[in-house]
């Protein structure tokens, strides 16, 4: 979910183990300037021209569902790290890993690497979870974050500091590969 701490975990395992790191989010920012959109930075997402983007994507699923097959012939092709909604259930070829977050922990996170009110912060977490966990259950069929039986580990990131996620998401991966 937005603000659990993928990203910064994903990167840090790509780096740790010389993988090449694939987001999502950053495909779907080159589908964005494509649209005639301007993305900048890790925070866009959460900007009024992000959302904006996501209410058009609510138009059509095309956009996501591209998307998804480069995200899964990535993984299928290995040697990555993938940060995604919905690759964990479109694919098994690859270790998957659910960080958990509260949404107030998610907002926090969020406000501070965002330089914004946790009010302001909390309304966009609220907004991305339903527009996404909406969106991929149209698409899909399935609910983000409610049946996480796919995932080989879920870990609740609340209490944990960045660097021991870390620590123990690489401790899982040694253990699958």
């Amino acid at each position: 979910m937005p603000a659990s701490g993928k990203t910064s975990v994903a990167k840090s395992l790509s780096e740790r183990y010389g993988l090449k790191y694939f987001s999502g989010g950053d495909i779907l920012k080159n589908i964005a300037i494509s649209k005639g959109y301007k993305p900048s930075g890790d925070d866009w997402w959460d900007t009024n021209i992000g959302m904006k983007f996501l209410d058009e994507r609510k138009e059509s699923d095309q956009f996501d569902k591209e998307v998804d097959e480069q995200l899964v012939k990535s993984i299928e092709n290995g040697g990555v790290v993938v940060t995604s909604y919905t690759a964990p259930w479109l694919t098994d070829k690859a270790v998957r890993i659910w960080l958990k977050a509260s949404v107030e922990s998610r907002a926090d996170r969020m406000a501070s690497r965002d330089k914004i009110s946790f009010e302001e912060s909390l309304k966009i977490v609220n907004k991305r979870d339903y527009e996404n966990i909406k969106l991929y259950k149209k698409m899909y069929g399935f609910t983000i974050g409610e049946d996480l039986s796919v995932f080989n580990l879920v870990l609740d990131t609340d209490e944990i500091m960045k660097k021991d996620v870390i620590d123990i998401v690489s401790y899982t991966i040694k253990y699958f590969i």
